[in-house]
């Protein structure tokens, strides 16, 4: 009696694309993050304050060690697409080359997660 044949595919290939809108902070908030500046207006506790207030237990506030980011407000669904360490140093980069430290900076991200498999036939 032959081996019996098993079907085996390799790990698929998975690929996010990152789309990635900023722009400074307007009232209300309406956008995915917030990059909140180490001297801005508003504190990175009054930001949370702010989007919890538009959308309760929505977004996720989270302290930084960088020169000109006290901290960012993430919309938590983001995190669900794509872990913090993949997607935050992106954020901070690019609006590391906008900001200063004055400013809150409100960026919309789109995220689109490409899946490619293989599989026997």
């Amino acid at each position: 009696m032959a081996p019996k044949e098993t079907l085996s595919s390799p790990e698929p290939s998975r690929k996010a694309e990152l789309v990635i809108k900023l722009s400074e902070f307007e009232i209300p908030p309406t956008q995915d993050i917030l990059l909140v500046g180490r001297r801005a207006p508003i504190g990175p506790e009054a930001a949370r304050r702010m989007v919890d207030a538009v959308s309760p237990e929505q977004y996720e506030l989270i302290s930084l060690d960088h020169e000109i980011f006290e901290a960012i407000v993430v919309k938590k669904s983001l995190l669900t697409l794509l872990p913090k360490d993949k997607l935050l140093p992106v954020v901070i980069e690019e609006g590391n080359r906008i900001a200063d430290a004055n400013m809150v900076i409100k960026a919309q991200v789109n995220i689109s997660i490409q899946v490619s498999r293989t599989v026997d036939i």
